[in-house]
Parts: structure tokens; sequence; C-alpha cells
């Protein structure tokens, strides 16, 4: 099972909580020994983004007006 967890500051050390519901379902209790993988995730740049979009011609009044037609 893989999970994305924040990173939290306990004493000198850094430590991740796994979610209840996740450690219920995986049976994980306290004092345990288990694995974890460790894999930094790479943060999306606006730019990036925006890159993508670069064959998006249409005009913003037309995407509006589609959208106000789905809403009838």
């Amino acid at each position: 099972m893989e999970i994305e967890a924040m990173t939290r500051k306990w004493g000198n050390s850094i430590a991740v909580v796994i979610p209840a519901k996740i450690a219920e379902q995986q049976k994980i209790t306290e004092n345990e020994h288990v694995t974890v993988r460790i894999e930094k995730i790479k943060a999306v740049k606006v730019k990036d983004v925006f890159g993508l979009l670069k064959d998006w011609k249409r005009p913003t009044e037309e995407i509006i007006e589609e959208a106000r037609r789905g809403w009838d």
C-alpha cells in the first residue's frame, strides 16, 4: 500500500503519521516494526501546468458560455 503523508518535527527527528484509517486497514499497531519507502514528491510548478495548455486557444468568454449552457 502506498500513501502520501506530511512530515512533522518530533524532537530532533522528522516523523510521518500514518492515518488511523490506514493503520486500521493494515492492522498496524503501536510499537510495531514497519517498512517505509521514502520518495520525495516533486512539487508541481504553475509554469509546468500552463505549459501543458499552450495549444488551448479558446477564448475565456467561449468557455464561460459553454459552462453556463451546461447549467440550464
